[in-house]
């Protein structure tokens, strides 16, 4: 099963749902008790994954006037499924893709002409100069920062001093953050891995001083989008040495804006901290 488990994943699948996926494929009629018992998953993290499953057309949601059970509808039929969003989830990846490096393109301009025309910048290599430009970037903001956050977060009170003083000074700060598997912050030169319910606190910190904030389980791509003027983004991949990593640094007032649309697309469909906390969301 943990086999089955680790394909699932690979066919994207997050941990809960491969485990509730394996449970629920025994081909009976289960409670929430039962499916988190044999998936070794919380009952209360069994619930979210059950509504989206009913939700996809991968199994029944069954009255039984005393308790909901669930059953796996025939295998092939969720196959069918599988597959089919499996071909559309990549479908509106490489249209994505096409759209962003569509967009990017036109921007790129050979190194003898950088120094004379190129707004953009290449930051090779995770180092405190990339963290300074971000910084200096924030510093320099003057109405609205649109934060899409994945996986990692770099903290530190200058950043939180700053963000505290430019909500207080009027202006926006609107933060998508991806709380999908293993999110590791940075703090004091040091990268510490923490549980969901940590992390809830963090938002909330956040919040208090202002941030609107918003979830997400899909994954998302890692950018800040600076006054719909400048974009500061970072491409994660983690097949690649972090000393190999590279930020780019956009300063075009059109493409700014086209990435404004798509940071506005994915906030409609994220959901609040207060949501997550009870499980009342979509994926």
């Amino acid at each position: 099963m943990d086999d089955f488990i680790i394909r699932l994943k690979m066919l994207g699948f997050t941990e809960y749902e491969a485990k509730i996926f394996v449970a629920l494929y025994q081909g009976q009629q289960m409670s929430a008790s039962e499916i988190a018992d044999s998936a070794d998953v919380r009952r209360t993290d069994v619930y979210p994954v059950l509504k989206s499953f009913v939700e996809k057309g991968y199994c029944n949601e069954i009255d039984t006037n005393t308790i909901l059970k669930y059953e796996l509808i025939d295998p092939d039929v969720v196959l069918d499924k599988i597959l089919m969003n499996i071909k559309e989830e990549k479908a509106k990846q490489e249209k994505n893709f096409n759209e962003v490096f569509s967009n990017l393109k036109p921007y790129y301009r050979s190194k003898s002409e950088e120094s004379k025309t190129s707004r953009i910048e290449l930051i090779r290599g995770y180092n405190q100069h990339r963290e300074a430009k971000f910084v200096d970037l924030l510093k320099n903001a003057k109405k609205e920062i649109l934060f899409m956050v994945r996986l990692e977060m770099y903290i530190s009170e200058e950043v939180d001093e700053t963000a505290a003083n430019f909500i207080k000074n009027g202006g926006i700060i609107k933060s998508i953050y991806e709380v999908n598997g293993t999110f590791k912050v940075r703090r004091n030169e040091k990268w510490t891995e923490i549980p969901t319910s940590q992390l809830i606190e963090v938002f909330k910190k956040f919040e208090n001083y202002g941030e609107q904030v918003r979830l997400s389980k899909r994954k998302i791509p890692n950018f800040t989008i600076f006054d719909r003027e400048v974009v500061f983004m970072n491409i994660v991949d983690k097949t690649v040495p972090r000393y190999n990593e590279a930020d780019i640094i956009i300063k075009n007032k059109d493409y700014a804006e086209s990435m404004a649309d798509v940071f506005d697309n994915v906030w409609e469909r994220a959901f609040t901290t207060e949501q997550y906390k009870k499980g009342d969301y979509k994926y």
